[in-house]
């Protein structure tokens, strides 16, 4: 038994019918590498043979009565393969946007709490001869981190390492604790936990003033502020159903540009999201004259940290600056505030958000989710935030899921109320894989969005170009002057 941490619990919290908080991943695969050839049996034997590596997936939650703490995980002694890996057709002709729709229905239903919060669905019928696999996990169960970590027991780096030499291994088997024991941990913890509340105070002020201090310095650069955004179309109460879209540009040209502005990968991604919405706002004329504000997601896991499942992230808030026209400004004024986000995460501290998660009071904060979601409140106040974006690295060799080659993996964060847009970005071999996550109610035509991808990088190295051109005859005076004073 292991009680969910503060952070863990919070997703719980959060999810209201039609705000869902479980990530997911859309992939394709090239069954023509499985040894034996492809079979639903086959994939599910293989994942029923990782069992025993991946505790997240064999657990479920139990609550503590009247909601005193927050609700911990046991061993599911009841547990059902069957049910969390199912099957389903894709539409004709199985391509890109039919796999989406499939990826949209099965992200727009909640997961069952009574089991362990995982399912994956094997699409069959892509284009190719391919299939893909859809996967969605509760966020309280892990985060980008610790779902790499998780997807290792899965991949393989070589096709012939995915076949089943035996049984399933039998999987370890836990009492579900009753009531009264709920009860007494539940106590004894929140005693445990009041110990650390005024130091948490303390550090809280320390953070608070440091970043006050900051603001206050016209020399010190600064992120983004929440509760400062612009109103545009995704941004409102949220529906039950979601859409799903994808686009894929190469790694080489993302890391191109990023060589050309002397930046990093992350402020390239941040221009290319940057450049994507402006044009899809200009095509809804709809485009604000302030900046976008992202919130993006941060590990905050030490190195040494492997623990299995659980959160362990905070967040910055950056701008996007698409009110300006010119794209190497965007970039730059995206790379000063992202500069300035991460001085103020750090001044704040990597922790502070999980400390004061483990004082979330379930009763309060469920309820405040469902009156925030059920009176539209998102409408009533500026936005948080205008979207998420999430930039996740992968390998740069090729992974094999049950002996099939891993053609693309899109993954798909989750919208949040008042937030109906999540791109999450993910590299993988020579490819950038962008998952687009959407509320369908306010973005009604999300493959509009996917599309603007391709010209906003256009536009990005069009831009690095024009930049290079203009600084290789200066790095070239800048170098013969010193070879002259050293020679």
């Amino acid at each position: 038994m292991e009680r969910l941490s503060g952070l863990d619990a919070t997703f719980l919290y959060l999810e209201t019918p039609t705000h869902h908080m479980h990530v997911a991943m859309t992939m394709v695969l090239d069954p023509a590498t499985m040894p034996g050839g492809y079979s639903f049996d086959a994939i599910k034997e293989f994942i029923g043979s990782r069992m025993d590596r991946i505790e997240p997936f064999r657990r479920r939650l139990v609550s503590v009565p009247l909601n005193l703490h927050h609700p911990v995980w046991v061993e599911d002694p009841h547990f059902d393969l069957d049910y969390h890996v199912r099957r389903i057709g894709a539409p004709a002709p199985g391509g890109r946007r039919e796999l989406g729709e499939m990826a949209a229905q099965i992200a727009s239903v909640p997961l069952d709490r009574r089991r362990p919060l995982w399912e994956m669905w094997v699409v069959e019928g892509l284009k190719q001869d391919r299939i893909g696999i859809v996967s969605k996990v509760h966020h309280c169960a892990i985060d980008g981190a610790s779902g790499a970590e998780l997807m290792v027991h899965l991949f393989d780096l070589d096709p012939a390492d995915a076949v089943v030499t035996g049984p399933a291994p039998e999987l370890p088997a836990e009492r579900v604790p009753h009531d009264v024991e709920l009860l007494g941990h539940a106590v004894a913890s929140r005693v445990r936990r009041s110990a650390g509340l005024f130091p948490l105070l303390n550090q809280t002020a320390r953070a608070v003033s440091r970043v006050v201090q900051g603001r206050r310095d016209p020399k010190h650069l600064v992120g983004a502020v929440p509760l400062t955004a612009p109103r545009v179309p995704w941004n409102g109460p949220t529906s039950g159903r979601r859409d799903v879209g994808f686009a894929r540009i190469p790694l080489e040209t993302v890391k191109a540009v990023k060589n050309a502005f002397d930046c990093t990968v992350n402020d390239v991604v941040l221009t290319l999201c940057a450049g994507t919405l402006r044009r899809y706002l200009d095509e809804h004329d709809a485009r604000p004259d302030e900046s976008l504000v992202a919130v993006c997601p941060v590990s905050v896991r030490s190195g040494d940290d492997h623990a299995p499942g659980s959160n362990k992230v905070s967040a910055m808030f950056t701008s996007l600056a698409i009110e300006l026209d010119d794209v190497a400004e965007r970039l730059e004024a995206i790379r000063t505030t992202t500069r300035g986000a991460k001085e103020e995460h750090n001044a704040v501290g990597a922790t502070m958000l999980q400390g004061w998660a483990e004082y979330a009071g379930p009763n309060v904060f469920n309820l405040a989710s469902r009156l925030y979601s059920g009176m539209n409140l998102a409408n009533v106040h500026r936005p948080v935030h205008n979207l998420i974006v999430s930039n996740v690295p992968g390998p740069p060799f090729p992974l094999y899921f049950a002996g099939a080659e891993v053609v693309a993996a899109y993954p798909m964060g989750p919208v949040m109320e008042g937030c109906g847009l999540n791109i999450t970005v993910f590299s993988y071999r020579d490819s950038v894989d962008i998952g687009f996550m959407v509320d369908r109610e306010l973005v009604p035509d999300v493959w509009t969005m996917t599309a603007a991808v391709q010209p906003a990088l256009d536009e990005l190295v069009a831009a690095a170009e024009a930049h290079t051109a203009a600084t290789t005859p200066k790095k070239r005076a800048k170098a013969s002057a010193k070879r002259k004073r050293t020679g």
